[in-house]
């Protein structure tokens, strides 16, 4: 766990959002701030919502109602008299170019190298200089383990190292925001532990994270706090200790029962 920027004001600030897919409501009036340099884990059951509420923060899903602020700006739309109108494609590129994603697999392109896989946005999107962003990428890689897998291809990595060279690109494009959407769960059990060090590393290092997933040990050691989600609703959340130690809501208390 970090000390949190003495700011007041949230990097993310959620209000009333709502998210469906026809007939079906998926997120039902979410609210959530989420303070510089804070690391908040979001657990709960499959279907909870919890991984339509974090696409819905970089705009990969588009909410249906409320609202969505990083950094104080609206992702996704801009506000017209009392409206919300949706961006133009490259105003929602600029905006998620700061905010850094990694998913449940890795997507990393087989045909390139690591370090072209990892220069690959900050080059080829964001217009940086090539030797700039070399020399970003190998110490990103360095940051992360894998200094010595500079020109391997994914097929020549394992599992928790493809997950390593994908949050070595997330942090490439130098983000305000990390979103991990259960980074471990299409791992083999015995590499989950070097994804997880890595991700504790940059906790300590101030990074300002949102993670879901069913670690429940990450979620003690590294957050600031806990956020437990049910049916579309945040149900509680708290500091680790408590949330984890002394859930107070009946279906925090079950969910958590499955890992003792």
């Amino acid at each position: 766990m970090t000390a949190m920027n003495a700011t007041t004001e949230p990097l993310v600030k959620a209000r009333n959002v709502h998210k469906a897919y026809e007939s079906l409501e998926v997120l039902k009036g979410i609210d959530l701030d989420v303070m510089p340099g804070e690391v908040v884990v979001i657990l709960g059951p499959s279907g909870s919502g919890k991984s339509t509420f974090l696409r819905c923060i970089n705009h990969l899903e588009a909410i249906g109602r409320g609202s969505i602020m990083v950094g104080g700006e609206q992702i996704g739309y801009r506000l017209k008299g009392d409206r919300l109108v949706k961006l133009s494609a490259n105003a929602i590129a600029r905006q998620r170019s700061r905010i850094g994603m990694v998913f449940q697999q890795f997507n990393l392109y087989p045909h390139m190298t690591v370090l072209q896989n990892i220069i690959e946005a900050p080059v080829g999107v964001h217009g940086e200089n090539r030797a700039a962003a070399i020399e970003n990428a190998e110490r990103l890689l360095a940051r992360v383990g894998l200094s010595d897998k500079v020109h391997s291809y994914p097929r020549q990595l394992s599992g928790g190292q493809q997950q390593r060279v994908a949050i070595a690109r997330a942090l490439a494009i130098r983000p305000q925001l990390m979103l991990f959407d259960e980074p471990t769960s299409a791992l083999d059990p015995e590499l989950v532990g070097e994804v997880l060090n890595t991700m504790r590393d940059l906790a300590e290092q101030g990074l300002t994270m949102i993670v879901v997933t069913h670690e429940i040990s990450f979620a003690r050691e590294a957050a600031d706090r806990v956020v437990f989600m049910d049916d579309g609703h945040i149900v509680e959340q708290g500091k680790p200790d408590d949330v984890l130690g002394n859930p107070q809501h009946p279906r925090t208390k079950a969910f958590l029962a499955r890992f003792l």
